[in-house]
């Protein structure tokens, strides 16, 4: 049988990170050209760890903002779930399905080591699938 994969094996890192004060046309360029879905927030006047992810961008977009002149802070998801680096991936998983997202920041005390997202678990257990195959 095997082990148990943990979200420190399967988060991306290091993660981007943003300001409040980016626009929204920053954010898109800076997540664009990182190829990724998602840019961790953080906000050095105390609003701590927030999330914006392509989703957040396009519901900005679609009610006609200006990306240009509005900034991320109006798009920003502060009630972020976290995951540890200790959980499993369907405890991810799961927290995911419950909470109706597709990422969750990765910390450990206060301090944000990465982030994970459903395309990190479909990728690990396609690998494990396949390596599981292979050795039959």
């Amino acid at each position: 049988m095997q082990a148990a994969i943990l979200v420190k094996d399967a988060m991306t890192k290091p993660v981007l990170i943003v300001g409040p004060t980016h626009t929204l046309r920053q954010v898109a360029q800076l997540m664009s050209a990182r190829r990724v879905g998602s840019a961790i927030v953080l906000d050095p006047d105390g609003a701590g760890v927030g999330i914006m992810t392509e989703r957040d961008m396009l519901y900005a977009i679609g009610a006609g903002v200006d990306p240009d002149i509005e900034h991320a802070s109006g798009y920003i998801t502060w009630d972020v779930v976290y995951a540890t680096p200790e959980w499993s991936l369907e405890e991810a998983a799961m927290a995911m399905s419950r909470g109706g997202f597709r990422h969750l920041v990765v910390m450990d005390s206060d301090e944000v080591l990465g982030i994970i997202s459903v395309r990190d678990i479909m990728r690990v257990w396609a690998q494990r699938r396949a390596e599981a195959g292979a050795a039959v």
